[in-house]
């Protein structure tokens, strides 16, 4: 496990959500404050704020790699291409590893949003199960898409 993951994971455990986790590990990278990146990825977890939608780390590592490659003000439309690239194979390989990248699916149709669901997601240990794997590899994915 690389030392981002590492970071991540812990994040994690601390209680912060899987996007923020996911940010947070390369806020040194992408020079951006700790505090900014944490409040930038918080509306992401659980699948989009308990939505169950695109999982809350495959959307912190598309936040990183926006910011690593992404088109600002000073660059042209290639930092668009390269990106959406990215974006592309980031979701290849997820789901590779993981069969989806939609959070409910990844939780057997656990529902977050309702008082029943997160009780299914605690009794079925789903944060360590599920999750923490997830941010890992999410972590893992973005680190050699940025470096490779």
């Amino acid at each position: 496990m690389s030392r981002r993951s590492l970071i991540a994971d812990e994040k994690f455990v601390s209680g912060y959500n899987c996007a923020q986790a996911v940010l947070f590990s390369f806020a040194d990278r992408i020079g951006l404050p700790p505090d900014s990146v944490l409040k930038a990825a918080c509306a992401f977890g659980a699948g989009m704020g308990r939505k169950g939608e695109i999982c809350g780390s495959v959307s912190g590592a598309l936040l990183v790699l926006g910011l690593c490659f992404g088109r600002g003000e000073k660059e042209d439309r290639k930092a668009t291409e390269t990106t959406y690239a990215k974006t592309r194979e980031f979701f290849a390989r997820f789901a590779d590893l993981r069969g989806t990248c939609r959070c409910r699916d990844l939780l057997n149709g656990c529902d977050l949003a309702t008082p029943e669901g997160q009780q299914i997601f605690f009794d079925q240990d789903c944060f360590n199960a599920i999750c923490r794997p997830c941010v890992r590899d999410a972590v893992e994915i973005a680190e050699s898409l940025i470096d490779g």
